[in-house]
């Protein structure tokens, strides 16, 4: 599988494309083959926008190769905008699970950033966040979207 590690404002970011689609993303450099491919050049320069402030919403095609809660749990994630917030309690009750569940999808997120697990918060706090830096990572990340005033 090809993979592309770029830097980024929170630390290297790697990207892997299987079959023509992002399949896995990481703040850690990944064993994967080292590549190039029109989709990662893509994937690579949205990422870029994102930090740059020039993108609000990826365009590219996603496969996750999970569970179909998994599945389900990162279409609910991927519906939430730029600069807002749900809890999991939230996405919880649209998906008909636990919040405990919910936070457990939102851990097992195989592409995050892209799938903005950083956008769902705990009932009372921030919850957790499975990048290098923790909270954070995701404080950076909720910040520079400008998530409303919550954290500012």
């Amino acid at each position: 599988m090809p993979a592309l590690t770029i830097d980024t404002p929170t630390g290297v970011f790697t990207l892997v494309e299987q079959d023509g689609a992002i399949t896995r993303a990481s703040w850690d450099e990944m064993d994967a083959e080292s590549g190039d491919t029109p989709l990662l050049a893509k994937a690579a320069r949205q990422v870029r926008a994102y930090f740059d402030d020039a993108l609000t919403a990826f365009d590219l095609p996603l496969s996750i190769k999970a569970s179909a809660a998994q599945q389900a749990a990162c279409a609910a994630m991927r519906a939430i905008p730029t600069g807002e917030t749900r809890t999991y309690g939230e996405l919880a009750r649209g998906l008909k699970i636990s919040a405990q569940a919910m936070g457990q999808l939102c851990g097992g997120n195989p592409i995050p950033l892209i799938v903005p697990c950083h956008r769902v918060l705990g009932a009372n706090g921030l919850g957790g966040f499975s990048a290098p830096g923790g909270i954070e990572t995701k404080v950076w990340l909720l910040r520079h979207e400008r998530a409303g005033g919550l954290l500012i």
